[in-house]
């Protein structure tokens, strides 16, 4: 196998722009109306790539866990908000929910990643705990966001049967078990599909990367098959745990249905920042 990786010139990735410039050519031409949103997301990608990258180099040369750890954890927060930014209803105490869902998750994969599987020493070399952290928070934060989209979308359209269920004593599990189990099937379902066609339609980004930094496909098989179980597993431990605390938020001790405290989104200043 050989090891020789192609360094990329800004010229050659200059050359694959302009495929984002013929996509809004085409635009344009049947008058879609995306030329503008697709070239702000291009420049917006661009730019965050650009400087994560320059942060990462920074990160990797000083090999420290009080550059990795903060590093890591701004991820996170940023993740988290993106996560409740991108859901079409909300409820008070929803921002903290979405952060306390990702960490109790997906930190718990990062650890067991690290420590027991890979078992990286020291703990928090870059060169793993950073790719590792970004690609189980980036699967869990968007099982997050469809769960709580479609839990909130669940508890709004059957409020008559829900409120139903309770006049006629049904306890607050028994009335909130048919969204919880939809809305978390929902936030699980991409990654599942994903599972499915993995190695028949499509080759997942790390084996690629590996692949085309000239590591051995099987060695690139293993890493690949033990990140999508940690990324299943995060997702399966965010989407469960962000409908049991929207359930709590939303279902009172009473057994009573708090659907006032549901609400649609004010697009805010943050929103303006996260969305493209």
């Amino acid at each position: 196998m050989s090891d020789t990786y192609i360094n990329l010139s800004w010229s050659q990735v200059a050359w694959a722009s302009a495929l984002v410039v013929v996509n809004a050519f085409i635009s344009v031409l049947i008058r879609l109306g995306l030329e503008r949103r697709l070239v702000l997301a291009a420049l917006r990608m661009v730019v965050q790539l650009i400087l994560i990258g320059a942060v990462l180099k920074w990160v990797f040369s000083l090999r420290q866990w009080y550059a990795v750890v903060p590093l890591m954890i701004a991820m996170s927060l940023i993740g988290s908000l993106a996560a409740v930014q991108q859901t079409n209803r909300r409820y008070p105490g929803i921002w903290l929910n979405s952060i306390a869902a990702v960490f109790a998750s997906s930190w718990l994969m990062i650890f067991v990643g690290i420590l027991l599987i890979v078992r990286v020493h020291p703990w928090y070399s870059p060169q793993y705990a950073i790719p590792l952290a970004g690609m189980i928070l980036g699967n869990t934060l968007s099982g997050i966001s469809l769960t709580l989209d479609r839990f909130a979308e669940e508890l709004t359209s059957h409020r008559d049967q829900i409120e139903a269920f309770l006049a006629l004593g049904a306890t607050r599990k028994e009335a909130a078990r048919e969204p919880i189990r939809k809305a978390v099937t929902t936030g699980m379902m991409p990654t599942v599909n994903f599972m499915v066609l993995a190695g028949i339609v499509t080759l997942p980004g790390t084996m690629t990367g590996q692949l085309l930094a000239g590591v051995d496909p099987i060695s690139a098989v293993k890493y690949q098959i033990v990140i999508m179980f940690l990324l299943v597993s995060g997702t399966a431990l965010g989407t469960v745990g962000i409908a049991i605390f929207a359930y709590r938020r939303l279902f009172n001790s009473r057994h009573q249905f708090l659907y006032w405290l549901i609400s649609q989104p004010d697009k805010s200043r943050l929103d303006g920042i996260l969305s493209p």
